[in-house]
C-alpha cells in the first residue's frame, strides 16, 4: 500500500509535465533570463550595448503586454501606464546592478555611461519607435497589416538596425580604449 503512495507522488509531479498548459511570462522569470542572455551574450563576445537593446526591448514589450492585460481584465489604478514601465525597468535593472553587471567600475563603459544602460535606453526607443511606426502604417491601410507579422518584424528591424549602428560605435569608439 505505502509503495503505491509513494509511487503516486513521484510519478504526478512527472505527469503534470506532459500536459500542455496555458503559460504566462512574470517578471521575475524574464529578469532571471535576461540575466542568463547578457551571461551568453558576454561569452559569446556580444558588446554589452547590443545586449542592452535587446532587454530595453524586452522591457518596452513586457510593458506594454502588461498594459493590454490589466485594461482587459478591467484593472484600473492611478498611474497604471507609468507604475508598469517604473516596475519593469526598476526590477531589471535592480537585478543588473545587485549581479554587478551595471554601475561598478569594472563594467564597460561607452561615452561616460555603463553600455548596458545605453543599450537599454536606444533599445527602449528603437522598440517604441517601430511599436508606433507599426501603428502608423496600419492607419494608412484602413487598419489592415501590409504583409503577414508586420507588428513582429517592424520593431524587430528597427532593432537589428540599433545593433549594427552599435555594433559599429563600439568596435571604432577612440575614447573606449582610455576606459571612457
Amino acid at each position: 500500500m505505502k509503495i503505491k503512495k509513494y509511487l503516486k507522488l513521484l510519478v504526478l509531479p512527472f505527469t503534470a509535465l506532459l500536459i500542455p498548459l496555458k503559460t504566462l511570462a512574470v517578471c521575475p522569470v524574464c529578469t532571471l533570463a535576461v540575466i542568463g542572455g547578457v551571461e551568453l551574450s558576454r561569452w559569446l563576445g556580444v558588446d554589452d550595448t547590443i545586449s542592452g537593446i535587446w532587454i530595453g526591448a524586452l522591457i518596452v514589450s513586457l510593458s506594454l503586454w502588461t498594459i493590454n492585460w490589466l485594461r482587459k481584465k478591467n484593472i484600473r489604478f492611478l498611474f497604471r501606464k507609468i507604475i508598469v514601465f517604473i516596475f519593469y525597468y526598476a526590477i531589471t535593472i535592480l537585478t543588473l546592478y545587485w549581479k554587478k553587471m551595471v554601475f561598478y567600475k569594472t563594467c564597460s563603459k561607452i561615452w561616460g555611461y555603463d553600455k548596458l544602460i545605453v543599450g537599454i535606453v536606444f533599445g527602449s526607443i528603437a522598440f517604441t519607435i517601430g511599436f508606433w511606426l507599426n501603428e502608423w502604417l496600419k492607419r494608412k491601410n484602413n487598419g489592415k497589416v501590409y504583409f503577414p507579422y508586420q507588428r513582429v518584424v517592424v520593431p524587430i528591424i528597427l532593432l537589428l538596425v540599433a545593433s549594427i549602428i552599435f555594433h559599429f560605435i563600439t568596435k571604432c569608439d577612440p575614447l573606449q580604449k582610455f576606459g571612457l
